[in-house]
């Protein structure tokens, strides 16, 4: 399937994550990772651009950006075009450093900002790069330190984190540090980690909301972004449901009236999987809206577009169908 277009224009929030082609590590010393900073600080400056978290790690970096003044596409093609070259040049290496385009998602500010940011400035403790929260305070490879004061990155937007701590800086950092603490015990969130099509989110199991790939929010925030003039050509047309229930009903060359039966034959039992996943998931109708077309309550969609999202994850040409 055609890549989707990005959603970027100047004032959304934009969780950034970049990978290392083949898995590879982008950052082989200190000498890398001080030079990356260089150069992105300096385009942070340059841009008028909010950084609200960043962490690198080997293979990957994630960040926290808000464009002001422009989209953050020249920012970051600027960033990792002039990066790759250093790399490049210094390591003796040729090709790709980067792993296809970097993954960028549009995050509802009021849910997810500050969850982001304390996901983020935690990757380095959950990778084991440092044992404690102690020695993240001082870590120089993550924008935590920053906000605790300990380090120094101009562009980084410390000053906005703290604020919705408190209005005192000395009461807002340790309010943040608590904050922060309090998620080394939640795990690592699969919803932030960036394989969102086959991943489980909270978002789709609930199973009713419309929802896109590129974007982490409820449905209304969904819905809000595709009624902006902005972003009238990025989302395509929603597949009506009827048209991809007849698609995969072809598909398993059973007729659609069978998946309003209670039927336990197997490929039915596929075919309405494979409904659910595609129609909530991929094109993003509501839970509710599919239901009426297999018989299926909220719960149920929401279960079967699971066990669908194992079927697509075996077959890829499953996602075929969504275009047919």
């Amino acid at each position: 399937m055609p890549r989707t277009a990005r959603l970027d224009i100047p004032g959304l929030l934009q969780h950034v994550i970049i990978r290392g082609v083949n898995r590879c590590d982008i950052f082989r010393d200190d000498a890398d990772r001080q030079r990356f900073l260089q150069r992105f600080s300096s385009l942070l400056v340059q841009t008028g651009t909010d950084c609200l978290a960043w962490s690198l790690l080997f293979n990957h970096c994630h960040l926290l950006l808000r464009p002001r003044n422009s989209c953050l596409a020249p920012l970051m093609r600027r960033l990792l075009t002039g990066y790759a070259i250093y790399f490049n040049l210094r390591h003796k290496r040729s090709g790709h450093l980067f792993q296809n385009r970097y993954k960028s998602f549009v995050c509802e500010e009021d849910a997810y900002q500050l969850e982001l940011v304390r996901y983020i400035h935690l990757n380095p403790l959950r990778a084991g790069l440092v044992e404690d929260l102690a020695a993240l305070d001082t870590y120089a490879w993550s924008g935590h330190a920053v906000i605790m004061g300990k380090r120094l990155l101009e562009g980084q937007s410390a000053d906005q984190v703290l604020s919705l701590f408190s209005k005192g800086k000395r009461e807002a950092r340790g309010r943040y540090r608590l904050f922060v603490a309090d998620g080394v015990q939640l795990g690592r969130c699969e919803e932030f980690g960036g394989d969102r099509r086959m991943a489980k989110t909270l978002l789709k199991e609930q199973g009713d909301e419309p929802y896109d790939q590129r974007i982490l929010g409820s449905g209304e925030f969904v819905e809000e972004l595709r009624r902006r003039d902005e972003f009238e050509t990025k989302f395509a047309p929603l597949r009506e449901i009827k048209d991809i229930v007849a698609s995969v009903c072809r598909h398993f060359e059973i007729e659609a009236e069978l998946l309003r039966l209670k039927s336990r034959v197997a490929n039915v039992v596929d075919a309405r999987s494979v409904i659910c996943y595609l129609a909530v998931r991929q094109v993003g109708h509501s839970g509710a809206a599919v239901g009426r077309h297999v018989n299926l309550g909220r719960a149920g969609v929401s279960v079967a577009a699971n066990r669908g999202a194992r079927l697509v994850a075996a077959d890829q040409s499953f996602l075929e169908l969504i275009d047919k």
